[in-house]
């Protein structure tokens, strides 16, 4: 299922990453596990924040993704269902056919 995760990171546990060289370890570990459909970083409520599309394909993988940033950058998680144009055009027209 396409899913947005949204990683909210704690400013000082990010902080000290940074500093001791190991944030792009943990964020290309990221990357290399989820093979996201699209990976965006921004500022959201004062932290340091990551939007990550990903093909979630069982629920069971929901430790192995958080664990990492729980320990890593003490991080709030979100996992969102989305769609796609596509995806949601497809939803309309069974709607409509209903």
């Amino acid at each position: 299922m396409r899913t947005l995760l949204k990683v909210q990171m704690d400013t000082a546990a990010a902080s000290e990453l940074i500093a001791g060289g190991s944030m792009a370890e943990l964020m290309q570990s990221m990357m290399e596990r989820l093979k996201p459909e699209a990976a965006y970083f921004a500022p959201q409520d004062g932290v340091r924040t990551a939007y990550i599309i990903f093909d979630l394909e069982d629920p069971s993988q929901i430790p192995v993704i958080t664990e990492p940033l729980f320990a890593g950058v003490k991080a709030k998680v979100s996992f969102t269902p989305v769609m796609n144009g596509e995806d949601l055009n497809k939803g309309l027209s069974k709607i409509q056919g209903a």
